[in-house]
């Protein structure tokens, strides 16, 4: 394990991107985003996502989908096949819309993963800065082998960074999005996360950056009215985190995944994300995970 990094490893800009905390925030963005989607989140909301420990669900599929940046290629391939195999389950008929919905379409994986590489790119030039527009394009071409690991066709991901954006765009245009019940209990976990929530002390904030970088149509649809106030309390917030990033410890500074690497790459043992895994109940040894 200590040799094998994965499909992407410390020189990647995936790793680069994914290991900062304050790009990890981005990931409500995202979250909200997906929300709003009438099709994808009528799979979460039949099947009972949030009616029983939803933050732990939550952190379940973060770290599934962290593994596939951070984990070995057995590793990221059991991830896959664990969220692939979640997926061939979630099919019906949409309550709300009338249309049929199915977590294999090919368009809702691409939308979903639009929004996290959208999501992470914007928070990433929000809180680092770091990426220049090759190292940009660079991180959307690496988070295409991610993508067809959970089963977006290649075919159908945007060529560019310019033209994933243009794609999200065109979503938002078109009149799909719409956010029903069950996206405003998304938009309630990061309003009033439960008591056993990490990084609750904080998720207010994150709350209040999430909703501020959406789409502007969808932000209204939440309900999220951007005062001149907000905005400005919105940019110093960014300000500030641009600016105290770097003089954050690493436990602050970098998820688990990354600090695991770092102890590894000094000989020590490296354990965070383990513990982790087997506090949610996830298992990529081929044994049962915990998945209710």
């Amino acid at each position: 394990m200590a040799d094998d990094l994965g499909y992407f490893g410390p020189d990647s800009v995936s790793w680069r991107v994914h290991r900062e905390v304050t790009v990890l925030f981005g990931g409500a963005r995202a979250l909200l985003l997906q929300a709003a989607h009438p099709l994808v989140i009528a799979g979460a909301r039949d099947t009972g996502f949030y009616e029983r420990n939803p933050w732990r669900r939550l952190q379940r599929t973060l770290m599934l989908t962290y593994t596939l940046t951070f984990g070995t290629r057995a590793e990221a391939q059991a991830a896959a096949q664990r969220i692939n195999d979640i997926h061939s389950r979630i099919k019906g008929v949409d309550d709300v819309t009338g249309k049929p919905y199915d977590a294999l379409d090919p368009d809702l994986l691409m939308y979903v993963h639009a929004c996290l590489v959208d999501s992470a790119l914007l928070f990433e030039r929000l809180t680092v800065g770091a990426l220049d527009a090759e190292g940009r394009q660079r991180f959307h071409d690496e988070q295409k082998v991610a993508a067809e690991l959970v089963l977006v066709p290649r075919d159908i991901i945007p060529e560019t960074v310019d033209d994933l954006s243009a794609y999200l765009r065109g979503v938002v245009d078109g009149g799909d999005l719409l956010v029903t019940d069950a996206g405003r209990r998304v938009a309630h976990l990061f309003d009033d996360p439960p008591a056993e929530a990490e990084w609750r002390p904080v998720l207010g904030v994150v709350s209040k950056l999430a909703f501020g970088t959406l789409p502007p149509s969808i932000r209204e649809q939440y309900g999220f009215g951007m005062t001149a106030p907000r905005r400005a309390a919105m940019r110093a917030t960014f300000a500030s985190l641009r600016a105290m990033r770097p003089l954050l410890p690493p436990r602050y500074r970098y998820i688990a995944p990354y600090q695991d690497w770092l102890v590894r790459r000094r000989g020590g043992r490296g354990d965070l994300t383990e513990r982790a895994r087997r506090q949610a109940g996830i298992r990529l040894d081929g044994a049962r995970s915990i998945e209710g």
